[in-house]
């Protein structure tokens, strides 16, 4: 293998399959990545058996060839490089891969290619188109909800859907839920349902800012697989196995207590209050009042510390319904009002014991289905 490519390319490169890599893995090749010619082009492949993904840069080949070198050190070393052409031979019959770049020259010592996983995207007609932009705002509005706990790896993932001209994600970790969805061109006769990690899908997120062309989706049942394809890029991720539970059950049908606020001043008064509810299990009130003229109220954030003390911020809302006071995780609360970009929220309240609901106000089709916390009066 001899080749040329720019440092500024590389950089990007590793930088896009990097995150792939296996943290720690009893198989050493799983901490390398994969160098490859291809077409006149350099494939770079990085996958943690989980989560694979490919990348290819514009490169100048002069001689085919592959090896895997390891990730972090080839990494630190092409950021430290200056912005000029790289230049790489491999010396095939020990694995080392000779760069030079200007007046720096280094060494890496490699494992053969034939010792990595190939990542592979079947060339089947099957895929459904999505807007890149779309498809990020649906990661990021939904896989946040996701468990981070592996013992019920189901809600680790993401339940992707397509029914109906429509594609749907949705994630649960027991305390909330967030679902997603949005009309899909060309879909009308298609009918899918997929569990993907959201670890998965919060790094074809960051993929996707650098895309401008629809991504691809396409599920491979056989290999239990599903790929995401865009330019010069591929992501190839394992699907959860398992029965994802039905998010109809748990979306509250009716509400006694309904309160429109503008998302800002609502995540800037959960934001301070948090401060001080990080000291007792991140519990934050809500409190409901009506001024008694209309549909005008008010809406009492407040939060208190054994330690530290107490804070409250009140904000002017339109309300529909009784007053009531009720006790959400205001992490929780942050987490889902930083994701809505329409200015302002709707907040649906039945009991103090039942679930609450947000919804941004005229924006897309999101609901947040958030657990209450009890309060001890």
């Amino acid at each position: 293998m001899k080749l040329s490519c720019t440092q500024e390319n590389l950089a990007k490169g590793l930088a896009t399959v990097g995150r792939a890599v296996a943290a720690r893995s009893s198989l050493p090749v799983l901490s390398n990545i994969l160098l490859a010619t291809d077409n006149s082009r350099l494939k770079l492949s990085a996958t943690n058996l989980e989560v694979g993904i490919n990348c290819w840069i514009g490169a100048n080949v002069e001689q085919e060839g592959s090896t895997t070198v390891p990730a972090r050190l080839l990494t630190d070393l092409v950021n430290s490089l200056e912005t000029e052409r790289i230049d790489m031979e491999l010396i095939t019959r020990t694995q080392t891969l000779h760069l030079k770049s200007g007046r720096a020259e280094a060494n890496i010592k490699g494992i053969d290619a034939q010792e990595f996983p190939i990542i592979m995207v079947p060339e089947e007609d099957s895929r459904v188109k999505i807007d890149a932009d779309a498809m990020r705002q649906m990661i990021n509005q939904v896989a946040f909800a996701a468990s981070a706990d592996d013992s019920r790896p189901v809600l680790t993932g993401v339940l992707v859907s397509v029914a109906d001209g429509k594609i749907t994600f949705a994630a649960a970790d027991g305390y909330r839920c967030s679902v997603r969805s949005m009309d899909l061109e060309g879909a009308a006769d298609r009918q899918m349902s997929v569990i993907v990690p959201a670890r998965a899908l919060q790094e074809l997120a960051r993929i996707a800012v650098e895309q401008d062309q629809p991504i691809e989706m396409l599920v491979d049942t056989n290999r239990n697989q599903v790929y995401f394809h865009m330019q010069n890029v591929d992501l190839v991720s394992q699907i959860v196995e398992g029965v994802f539970p039905d998010i109809r059950q748990i979306i509250p049908t009716t509400y006694n207590t309904r309160v429109h606020v503008d998302t800002t001043e609502f995540l800037k008064a959960v934001r301070s209050a948090l401060i001080f509810a990080r000291d007792s299990a991140n519990v934050m009130r809500l409190q409901v009042v009506s001024h008694g003229e209309g549909e005008e109220g008010r809406l009492m954030v407040t939060a208190s510390s054994p330690e530290h003390g107490d804070h409250a911020s009140e904000l002017d809302v339109t309300m529909e319904g009784k007053p009531i006071e009720i006790a959400f995780n205001g992490r929780y609360l942050m987490d889902v009002l930083g994701v809505i970009d329409t200015a302002q929220v709707l907040l649906e309240m039945r009991d103090p014991s039942s679930p609450g609901v947000i919804r941004p106000v005229g924006g897309a089709d999101f609901v947040h289905i958030i657990m209450p916390m009890h309060i001890a009066h």
